[in-house]
């Protein structure tokens, strides 16, 4: 592999807002998903068969009425909510957050139009389980279709389609739910999570708790005595069980699992437990209880069966959840062995289990991954590396593995040797990039650098192509306090060992100017992005993609550094050049259009803008249709640019039909909409129809607040805008709370000497002074 196997391009903004443009498409490559126009329609008219789910067996839910009646209560009213765990937890798992998703999922599944079970711990695992919808709702086009144009088509039909329940499951960070809950507005989101602090404002949580006493004492009876009732000494013995353990839902699943396969009573299990339970200095430890619970039972089960032990060690080692059964077959084990060591383990409430995954808690797998010499390592290695072996390098083979192979990866003990597996990581990390993943690729681009430094050497050319690759996995994730560095230092190397003009060394320099622009640096990009160009045009010629590609940047660049004088013929200079070899209507040829015409428009020139953006208009409706995103966004920018012209009609126009197509495709919380409605306010207030401007704006407000919080640049934004009209309207005492409010958090937010900071602090000053001069008794 080369640092070439990666396009380099610099990702332009996405929208425009009412004050001002902000962004346009600049970028080469996009991370939009264009569905063909016989999968976008079907989304609108594919219909879910009734009572349709995915959901796992209805689980036993004792003792959470009250936290059941509030979730119903506050879905009802908010549309959207987030069960965490109790602070005191400190964010362990084992509360039943999940279980009481799952039986609420239940007891109201029929009345959704469908129920949906994703798993949120990662942005790549929701995109999965979205694309699985997809593929349940229309087969005949997903089963060929690749997991990106899967999500996109699922995410359209959720759009198209209201009344559901989306339950994002063990959800890590709040930020990846974001793309979701605002452009999906037709229904019910739950989410649950470790996490109790980091949800906007407008997600209530719920603290969940152990149980109480008597009910996590009813629910250990329950798992223990399937078919009889407890006697009164059972009971008894119950709840002193429950008190050591915590009360805690996943220790008494555990024991009475238990329980129910050895023939012993309670207060004898509770007895062999009482020398072994370690108390932490505020009482019970979640996670050093579960690990007492588990190291008894797997005592037994190494007398009863020793291969269920065995196979729960290489479990521990993959991603927790959908392990498909096929993994395991790669053991050198029986099948039929392996399948009766499954059924045990699930008997035992170790693990649970479908027709064709395992699943297994995310406490067991952090238990079992820190036992000495780490069991089942080698063996997981080398089950995924015969299935990877065995797997099409590319298709939709390797789609249910990798997830596990990133696991196998990010859990590596230190000082671990390369193992089977490890081969694959350079190949799965290069598959899921060019699915538009690079982000997911962090875990295995690490492991394979660190492969690639102790055998190969620190500047060998591989180990610089994969130094590069990793750089851009963490510009991606957005985390430019490791991609800069590491950037830094993969174009020093490649410069030192490969040359100046090297193809591998021209690309680790355009992605460093890349990350300087990202983290807002744009003049430490130029001279970068100048001898990429010069180098590229001497060696592959002026009209090779590459140089597009770097003649495109560069206009980019010399634009984020205010130099238009050249910025616009270089962005000329391409477009024409991609029309000559591309076509009018190929992607870059309306990425460079889309940035010519933003250069103008920033200029001032919207006459020259503006057939720019209608020409782009023309081809994207002809190649994408009228609902597409991309054209959408088109319009929104022409409308703008309309208005800053003075064609106030036309802007209005076309400002309301943009509106309500993106109200209808992406929903009326999505981020685009709420841009969309503060635009179309805007040219109200332009035209100087306040009655319509206003309460459009107030509206935009309150929904930017809910889908957005109270301090995003965009509310921010919104914010501002209603205090201009209601200014404009002469009131006053209405502008300055919301000036102040906005001054304030701009300041907190991008700091004192922002440009936005500063207006919004002139607008203020300005303000509370025509205020003063209203007022009776005021000096003439």
């Amino acid at each position: 592999m080369t640092a070439d196997d990666r396009p380099d391009a610099v990702p332009g903004p996405r929208s425009i807002t009412a004050q001002h443009i902000t962004t346009a498409i600049t970028g080469d490559i996009t991370g939009d998903i264009v569905l063909p126009a016989e999968a976008f329609n079907t989304a609108r008219t594919i219909e879910a068969p009734p009572g349709a789910a995915n959901l796992a067996p209805a689980p036993v839910c004792l003792g959470r009425e009250d936290e059941l009646a509030w979730l119903q209560r506050t879905l009802a009213t908010d549309g959207g909510t987030a069960v965490t765990q109790a602070p005191a937890l400190h964010g362990l798992g084992g509360v039943g957050k999940s279980t009481l998703a799952l039986h609420y999922a239940h007891r109201h599944r029929h009345t959704y139009a469908l129920t949906w079970w994703i798993n949120a711990e990662s942005p790549a695992r929701i995109e999965q389980s979205l694309a699985a919808l997809a593929l349940f709702l229309h087969p005949s086009w997903a089963g060929r279709a690749a997991e990106q144009s899967r999500t996109a088509w699922a995410t359209n039909w959720l759009q198209w389609h209201p009344g559901w329940l989306l339950v994002f499951d063990n959800a890590e960070d709040p930020r990846d739910l974001l793309p979701y809950t605002g452009a999906l507005a037709g229904g019910h989101h739950l989410i649950t999570t470790r996490r109790a602090t980091g949800w906007p404002r407008t997600v209530p949580t719920l603290p969940l708790g152990t149980l109480a006493p008597d009910d996590a004492a009813q629910l250990l009876c329950s798992y223990a005595f399937e078919d009889t009732e407890p006697t009164p000494r059972d009971l008894h013995d119950a709840r002193l069980l429950a008190a050591d353990l915590g009360h805690l839902p996943l220790a008494l699943d555990q024991a009475g699992a238990y329980l129910a396969q050895v023939p012993t009573s309670i207060d004898a299990y509770r007895r062999t437990l009482a020398t072994k339970l370690a108390r932490a200095a505020d009482g019970i430890d979640p996670e050093r209880t579960i690990a007492t619970i588990w190291a008894h039972t797997l005592t037994t089960l190494r007398t009863r069966n020793p291969l269920a032990v065995t196979v729960l060690d290489t479990l521990a080692w993959f991603a927790p959840d959908d392990i498909p059964l096929t993994l395991l077959d790669q053991l050198d084990e029986d099948e039929d062995d392996i399948r009766e060591a499954l059924a045990v383990l699930r008997a035992y409430s170790m693990i649970s289990l479908t027709r064709d995954t395992v699943g297994i808690h995310r406490l067991v797998q952090t238990v079992l991954r820190d036992q000495p010499d780490h069991p089942g390592r080698q063996a997981a290695e080398q089950a995924l590396g015969r299935a990877l072996d065995t797997a099409p390098a590319t298709g939709s083979a390797w789609d249910p593995l990798i997830p596990h192979l990133i696991a196998l990866a990010a859990t590596t003990p230190p000082g671990h040797r390369p193992n089977p597996a490890a081969r694959h990581y350079n190949t799965a990390a290069q598959y899921l990039w060019r699915q538009g993943h690079d982000a997911r690729t962090i875990a295995l681009r690490e492991a394979d650098l660190a492969h690639r430094e102790e055998t190969l050497g620190d500047t060998h050319p591989d180990t610089l192509a994969t130094r590069s690759n990793l750089a851009a996995a963490y510009q991606e994730a957005g985390d430019l306090d490791r991609a800069i560095p590491l950037h830094e230092t993969a174009l020093a190397q490649c410069e030192q060992v490969l040359g100046p003009t090297h193809a591998d060394t021209l690309s680790s320099r355009n992605n460093l100017a890349n990350a300087y622009q990202s983290a807002g640096h744009p003049g430490r990009a130029v001279p970068l992005q100048e001898t990429t160009l010069a180098i590229r045009e001497q060696v592959l010629g002026p009209t090779h993609p590459d140089t597009l590609i770097s003649r495109n940047n560069l206009a980019t660049v010399y634009h984020a550094v205010g130099d238009l004088g050249r910025a616009v013929p270089l962005a000329e200079q391409t477009l024409t050049q991609r029309e000559q070899t591309l076509g009018p209507s190929h992607p870059h040829t309306l990425s460079s259009r889309g940035l010519l015409a933003y250069i103008h428009e920033s200029a001032g020139d919207s006459h020259r803008a503006i057939p720019l953006f209608e020409t782009t208009l023309a081809h994207q409706r002809q190649v994408l249709g009228d609902a597409h995103p991309d054209t959408l966004l088109t319009c929104h920018n022409l409308a703008f640019t309309y208005a800053s012209a003075g064609l106030l009609d036309r802007a209005i126009a076309l400002c309301e039909s943009t509106l309500a197509q993106r109200e209808q495709v992406l929903g009326p919380s999505h981020p685009d909409t709420l841009s969309s409605r503060n635009h179309l306010a805007s040219a109200y207030a332009t035209a100087g129809d306040l009655d319509r401007a206003i309460p459009l704006f107030e509206d935009n407000l309150a929904q930017t607040e809910r889908a957005l919080g109270d301090a995003h640049p965009q509310t921010l934004a919104s914010r501002a805008s209603l205090a201009s009209a209601y200014t404009f309207a002469g009131d006053l005492d209405r502008a300055v709370p919301l000036l102040e409010t906005t001054l304030t958090q701009r300041t907190q937010i991008l700091g004192p000497t922002h440009p936005d900071t500063l207006t919004t602090h002139t607008r203020l000053l300005r303000t509370l002074t025509q205020r003063d001069e209203r007022r009776p008794g005021h000096p003439a």
